[in-house]
């Protein structure tokens, strides 16, 4: 069972950069493609972000391209999610992910084995 944590969320302005942090417990993340999804208010979860397990391959949500950028670190066992240009619309409660099946860059919540808690971000107009 992998554990992972999420933190960096928080109260940002319209245009304001954040960096969430997801911190696994075991070196089996090394092996796992991480993804970040996200869950608005009255909304669905959606897929954000995606990165292979060497970081070789990326995959974003046409919302957050250009934006956003998915990133990790197999000796820390940590992802990141490097947000910039914030707008409203990103206010959710993110989540990161971590898939077992090997070289799968899952876009689906299904393909997903591990979930964290959740961060909140808040972006204010």
């Amino acid at each position: 069972q992998e554990r992972l944590v999420e933190s960096g969320g928080g109260l940002v302005q319209t245009g304001g950069s954040l960096r969430l942090s997801c911190a696994a417990s075991g070196r089996t993340f090394r092996s796992y493609t991480m993804g970040w999804f996200r869950q608005a208010p009255g909304k669905e979860r959606e897929f954000v972000a995606a990165i292979l397990w060497n970081g070789r391959s990326t995959d974003y949500a046409d919302s957050v391209k250009g934006r956003f950028t998915i990133s990790r670190d197999n000796a820390k066992l940590t992802v990141y999610l490097q947000m910039n240009s914030l707008k409203p619309e990103d206010t959710a409660i993110y989540y990161c992910a971590a898939d077992r099946t090997p070289a799968r860059l899952g876009l689906y919540q299904e393909n997903y084995d591990y979930w964290g808690r959740g961060t909140q971000v808040t972006v204010s107009s």
